[in-house]
């Protein structure tokens, strides 16, 4: 069967000239057709074997009136322009060619509706049913304008099958036009029907205009309202502060910015408020049973889900609201009751997306008081997206009389300039002077000490607050290029410790001492469980006139400055800790070849040792600090003169104390161990003590015997020259009494 319901003829020869309308068989009988002109014609063919009962139809003759909507337009069989004087309540239907048959191939229809100039026009689809070629509508649709022609701003393209598609124009006039494709195939679709009306009653849009608001095309008073940056503003519904117009729905979308450098949310406050609401008695239900205005705030419109509101608020009750996000939406529903509606102010802040109580100016300002929690977390703005540029954070930790904040940083990349040191790491203001985070000790007297800027991959190491101190603060600065991923760390509130912390202790009155990180040099170990830091300090106080040499003979800690900061254990030095200078930061392991050596510039130096959660332990460290004399600013000068004779001078020029000369400690400093040379050991000295004693015994002993054989040998002379005077008188005697002498 092959059927023709575009002939304009009636002549049989005539439907070579007409349209195929298609061919049919088998057992599916072609949709109803309604004739675009006034006839209809039916083809059937068959073969020898026919058998009975093939097709069965009905026709019927219709009012053709009911298709000519307007004013014909000339050159076109199914264009009109319609105004409201065609009728007397302006209202009217809308309805394609050959509705509800199947429309007619390459066709070109168009709808004028033409109001007066205090009017809009408002369509209503009923039945919607074009071939749906894909989203776009590539092949047959329906397009309409808000405007006299198709030059005008298009509201929307449709095809496939819609529901409930009502349109409104912005002001008097609205252009449709319907096309179908040139094509063999068939097409079934029945085409649309529906109704149309003028009238002066519906929402006017000045309370949009005048507001900074954008009417959605198409809607009789939806709006959006974007940002222009941290902008404010007012919405309101139709007609305040007049009276709103009963049973009117409309819809505001209010949208922050949001993109890669810029993320926004939105804060909406009511000024005015006054939807009435009927009162009833039954609790379970909603007090809004007339109108009412809902909010959305996590952007449920883009789904759909008006069913799911945050807020439903009527009567004259007002709230405070702050979106979840970019988006926060109102539906306001009129109901029966009139009212004077409501007028809210919108401010759009930047969202940061950081845990913490903001300021409440909107700046990136956050603060973390330990009344409020003990412990949480904190980031930069959008993490783990990247931080937008141009921007100041600042982030406050006030602790309790007794207590004591630490802080442990779990992620860390901050753009940093590509000359930064990669051997050292993105450390202090040499290197970090793009993007840098800072961190400060804050005291009562608002004299805060800086403990460091930090940028690139190196990770800030974990900071406790010194006993005394009020809390902590951080601050982020970016400048107007690059971005990077920013940080991500968490916060404690804990018990006060004493001055030396967990270890350590306070040095003054003494030539020099060792100081060495727990357990060395079997190695440090992680804080107990439920802790979330363990902290040594050590102080180191000289007499006047004097400073300090800290040598730094063995040090091995987890961490690499160059490659990923020291976040699970840190030391840090004070060469002089009146001064705001920050301290010098080290973790990582000291090569055998390299000297790590620090003169204090005061009197005083202070170190601090302190492990996290995280740390896992290594072997730590060992250091010798010595009192040396004061030679002003610079480095010793090799002449100088050491000012007592108690005073020992170093090959490197450093006088210390003569006590510290061969003591088993190298108080020179790396390279120099001219306090340790020429020293006799304590067993040489009690054998050299030993040898003393027996050579004194000996040559004692050697006295007393000379003297004893020198007393012999006395006493012997005198013996012999008495026995000799003795003989001499005898032979006297002898020589007298002989007469010979």
């Amino acid at each position: 069967m092959d059927i023709y319901s575009e002939v304009q003829s009636s002549e049989p020869a005539e439907l070579i000239n007409s349209p195929f309308g298609g061919r049919y068989c088998g057992a599916i009988p072609p949709r109803r057709r309604i004739s675009m002109y006034r006839a209809v014609a039916i083809s059937f063919f068959s073969n020898k074997n026919v058998s009975t009962d093939l097709f069965e139809g009905t026709f019927r003759f219709i009012n053709a009136s009911e298709y000519e909507i307007g004013i014909p337009i000339a050159g076109s069989p199914c264009s009109y322009t319609i105004t409201p004087s065609m009728s007397i309540n302006k209202t009217g239907a809308l309805i394609s060619p050959t509705y509800p048959g199947a429309y007619p191939k390459d066709m070109s229809c168009t709808y004028q509706f033409l109001g007066e100039s205090n009017q809009r026009v408002r369509l209503e689809f009923r039945d919607f049913d074009l071939f749906f070629g894909g989203p776009h509508c590539p092949f047959d649709y329906v397009k309409v304008y808000d405007g006299p022609d198709n030059s005008s701003a298009l509201i929307g393209t449709y095809c496939g099958q819609q529901r409930n598609l009502v349109l409104y124009s912005s002001e008097s006039s609205l252009f449709v036009h319907f096309y179908t494709l040139p094509r063999t195939a068939n097409t079934q679709n029945r085409g649309f029907k529906g109704i149309y009306e003028f009238s002066e009653s519906f929402v006017k849009l000045d309370f949009i205009r005048e507001n900074d608001g954008i009417h959605i095309r198409g809607s009789e008073c939806d709006q959006k309202i974007l940002s222009k940056k941290e902008s404010t503003g007012f919405v309101l519904s139709p007609n305040y502060p007049y009276p709103y117009i009963p049973k009117t729905v409309c819809r505001y979308f209010i949208y922050g910015m949001q993109d890669a450098q810029h993320l926004e949310r939105v804060r909406l406050e009511f000024n005015s408020f006054n939807i009435p609401k009927m009162e009833h008695k039954d609790k379970s239900e909603s007090n809004c049973t007339d109108g009412y205005l809902k909010i959305y705030l996590k952007g449920q419109e883009t789904a759909d889900a008006y069913d799911k509101f945050d807020y439903e608020l009527c009567g004259n009750e007002t709230q405070r609201v702050i979106s979840d996000g970019p988006r926060l939406a109102m539906v306001f529903s009129s109901g029966e009751l009139q009212g004077r509606g409501f007028k809210g102010k919108y401010t759009f802040e930047t969202e940061y997306k950081i845990p913490g109580t903001a300021a409440p100016d909107g700046t990136c300002s956050f603060t973390y008081v330990s009344s409020s929690k003990k412990r949480g977390e904190l980031n930069s703005p959008r993490y783990p997206s990247n931080y937008p540029s141009d921007t100041n954070c600042s982030y406050l930790f006030l602790a309790e009389h007794n207590e004591q904040v630490t802080i442990v940083f779990d992620h860390f990349k901050i753009k940093a300039d590509n000359n930064a040191n990669a051997t050292a790491g993105a450390y202090g203001s040499g290197a970090c002077f793009e993007d840098w985070l800072e961190m400060y000790v804050v005291y009562r007297d608002n004299n805060d000490r800086l403990l460091g800027r930090y940028c690139g991959l190196t990770a800030p190491g974990p900071v406790e607050s010194p006993r005394g101190a009020v809390g902590l603060r951080i601050t982020l600065h970016t400048d107007q290029e690059s971005v990077a991923s920013g940080f991500k760390a968490r916060y404690f509130f804990e018990s006060a410790k004493s001055d030396a912390g967990d270890c350590g202790g306070n040095f003054s009155n003494e030539d020099s001492g060792i100081i060495t990180s727990p357990n060395y040099p079997a190695g440090y170990k992680a804080p107990g469980r439920g802790m979330a830091s363990n902290a040594c300090n050590w102080v180191m106080t000289a007499r006047a006139g004097y400073k300090l040499s800290i040598n730094f003979e063995q040090f091995a800690l987890e961490g690499d400055p160059a490659g990923r900061g020291c976040p699970a254990a840190v030391l840090r030095l004070w060469v002089n800790v009146d001064s705001d200078q920050p301290p010098v930061e080290l973790c990582g392991e000291k090569p055998p070849v390299e000297q790590w050596h620090y003169i204090s510039t005061g009197q005083t130096a202070r170190i601090s040792f302190t492990t996290s959660d995280k740390t896992v332990g290594a072997q730590g460290f060992r250091i010798v600090w010595t009192e040396i004399q004061d030679s002003g600013p610079g480095p010793p000068s090799i002449g100088l003169l050491c000012e007592s004779t108690y005073h020992f001078q170093c090959a490197a020029g450093y006088c210390i104390s003569d006590k510290l000369r061969c003591d088993g400690v190298k108080n020179c400093g790396p390279g120099d161990d001219s306090d340790e040379l020429h020293c006799i050991t304590e067993a040489a000295e009690e054998d050299h003590d030993v040898l003393i004693i027996i050579t004194l015994v000996v040559v004692l002993s050697l006295i007393c015997l000379l003297c004893t054989l020198c007393h012999s040998r006395r006493k012997r002379r005198n013996h012999v020259r008495q026995l000799g005077l003795h003989r001499n008188a005898h032979y006297d005697s002898q020589t007298s009494a002989t007469g010979f002498l």
